[in-house]
C-alpha cells in the first residue's frame, strides 16, 4: 500500500497567506541609494582601460552613503541649532567644512558650489 503524504502548511500568527504579510525594512536598506553606475562612469572617464570589482563597487556605495548621511544629520542640526525651517546651502557648506578635513572640504565645497551653480543656470 502507498501512503498518502500531505504536508501541513504553517503560518505564523493567524496569517493565512504568506504574501500577505508587509516586507519589513530595517534602517540600513530604507532610503539608500546606489551609486554603482556613477562611480563606474566616473571611473571610465578618468581611466578608461581600467576596471572595478562588485565588492569594491559595494563597499565605495557603503561609503557614499555613509558620508551623504553624515552631512545631511550634521547639516540639519545646523540648521535646528540657528532657529530655521529651511536647509541653505550655507549649512550643507558649513556640515561639510565640519566633516571632511582641509584640502578634501575646499574642494569638495567648490565642485559642489559649481555644480549647483551651473544646475541653476541652465
Amino acid at each position: 500500500m502507498a501512503r498518502h503524504i500531505t504536508k501541513k502548511k504553517r503560518y505564523s500568527r493567524g496569517h493565512r497567506n504568506p504574501n500577505s504579510r508587509k516586507k519589513t525594512y530595517s534602517s540600513t536598506e530604507f532610503g539608500r541609494r546606489n551609486y554603482s553606475l556613477y562611480v563606474k562612469r566616473v571611473l571610465k572617464e578618468v581611466v578608461p582601460q581600467r576596471s572595478i570589482s562588485s565588492r569594491t563597487l559595494d563597499i565605495i556605495n557603503t561609503m557614499i552613503n555613509d558620508i551623504f548621511e553624515r552631512i545631511s544629520m550634521e547639516a540639519s542640526n545646523l540648521m535646528y541649532f540657528r532657529n530655521r525651517c529651511t536647509l541653505t546651502p550655507e549649512d550643507v557648506q558649513e556640515a561639510v567644512y565640519l566633516l571632511l578635513p582641509g584640502k578634501l572640504a575646499k574642494h569638495a565645497v567648490a565642485f559642489g558650489s559649481d555644480a549647483v551653480y551651473r544646475y541653476a543656470h541652465s
